[in-house]
């Protein structure tokens, strides 16, 4: 007897199967661009009908996606985006990429994955597989998107199949694409994996499976917790040696020539994207919700997300020593996206220290070559602001430059030889020629 099971396996081996990819953000959409040049053809749905009608009109809202890549795949039908859930019929594999930020007591969020998932019940057919790869709490695929799927009422885990594969898109590296790097996959049983491994095999380097969607889920999780961690640590010791005149990079450097038992992480002016601000959060809940504790979790979110407060010290002290206050100052904010070379904003400490750099009465402009205006944020209070020409002129004209991030498309020797004062978060500035270097440079 051919079962669902095996129907969609074949549709997998020989190509024939359709992906769907729910949210067409930072994730989705590079991830479409993957499946697609595995073989695949995809339809891709996003509840902003204007990314959506961008992309039929051949046009991308992010950096590293080319437009050209969008109007071939669209023109050739590889490509379909649409806003219409109930095309998600059409689709013999579904992959949610749908946000999961915290709430203001900092407890998951996940309403983007409850609607979705109820979304996909509305639609659910026999012999389709929904991929989990939002970043969540282990738990959360076997006891809130599977009771949800199951009020379809089809039997999950024989009709359709669920399994869990964490993203891991490193955005601004182009040695990493998405193609590139390792999938993790864990299924609600036997089949639910093997038909996640069939899925992202032709479309990635490697598929690494693991016994369970929980292991999956947690693999994710401590993942971002490593980074989240290991930055705190270089984080408090920046403040530390701060204080000894001892220069923190200098020491990383060092230390990373060791080729055993050390990995370089640098400092910086707080965390930002969707995953380290975030992501050790959802653990250090799961471990409050089963009476425990997670301190090192804790411990790091209090370091890192306290670092804006450090920079916010360091250019009241700096402008201090100019006879200057914050209040009334022209601050320049060098660089506004989470990481340098990206165009993605999401979480960036920027918007904390302009927020407290606003609160103290100064006069704000930004200059960042990927993001040309601010655009509304979630958690932050954002001024209306459009990026100004990274010029002399405008250099000279602020009382402090403060570089939060460090995009490697800018002439810093230009920012070295006009700026008045310089705050250097991210030392930017440290391997500027010492000829051109006139400004009063200060690490933060």
């Amino acid at each position: 007897m051919t079962t669902q099971y095996d129907l969609l396996r074949q549709k997998l081996v020989d190509k024939s199967a359709v992906i769907g990819v729910i949210g067409l953000g930072y994730v989705g959409l590079p991830l479409v661009r993957t499946f697609i040049a595995a073989g695949y053809r995809c339809l891709g749905f996003d509840v902003d009908p204007a990314k959506v009608a961008k992309l039929l009109a051949g046009e991308s809202y992010i950096g590293h996606i080319a437009p050209e890549w969008i109007r071939e795949t669209i023109g050739s039908q590889s490509f379909r985006p649409t806003s219409d859930m109930q095309r998600l019929a059409e689709a013999d594999a579904i992959v949610i990429c749908v946000p999961t930020p915290l709430s203001e007591s900092r407890d998951p969020d996940l309403s983007y994955i409850e609607s979705t998932a109820r979304q996909i019940a509305g639609a659910l057919r026999p012999g389709q597989l929904v991929v989990l790869e939002s970043t969540t709490y282990p738990g959360t695929t076997r006891e809130v998107v599977i009771p949800i799927l199951a009020r379809s009422g089809l039997a999950i885990g024989s009709d359709t199949f669920v399994a869990y594969s964490p993203e891991r898109e490193d955005p601004g590296n182009s040695s990493f694409a998405t193609s590139r790097i390792p999938k993790v996959v864990g299924g609600m049983n036997d089949e639910s994996r093997e038909l996640a491994e069939l899925l992202y095999a032709p479309a990635v380097v490697r598929v690494v499976s693991v016994a369970t969607l929980e292991i999956a889920e947690a693999c994710k999780i401590v993942e971002n917790v490593y980074r989240a961690v290991n930055i705190a640590m270089v984080n408090e010791l920046k403040m530390l040696f701060d204080k000894l005149g001892i220069d923190i990079w200098q020491v990383i450097d060092a230390a990373a020539t060791k080729p055993f038992g050390f990995q370089a992480f640098y400092p910086g002016p707080g965390l930002g994207g969707h995953c380290i601000p975030i992501d050790p959060f959802y653990l250090s809940w799961l471990a409050r919700r089963h009476e425990t504790t997670s301190r090192f979790i804790e411990l790091a979110g209090e370091i890192n997300a306290g670092m804006p407060e450090w920079v916010i010290e360091k250019v009241s002290l700096a402008l201090n020593d100019h006879s200057k206050c914050v209040k009334g100052s022209k601050i320049g904010v060098l660089g506004v996206a989470y990481k340098k070379n990206v165009d993605d904003p999401r979480e960036s400490p920027a918007f904390r220290i302009m927020e407290l750099l606003e609160a103290r009465g100064a006069v704000l402009s930004y200059h960042d070559p990927h993001v040309p205006v601010l655009p509304a944020m979630r958690s932050f209070a954002v001024p209306k602001l459009a990026s100004a020409p990274l010029t002399s002129e405008w250099l000279s004209s602020q009382d402090c430059v403060v570089i939060v991030t460090d995009h490697t498309s800018v002439d810093y020797q230009l920012v070295a030889k006009h700026s008045r004062l310089v705050i250097d978060t991210r030392a930017a500035l440290r391997f500027v020629d010492p000829t051109v270097k006139q400004a009063d440079i200060r690490p933060a």
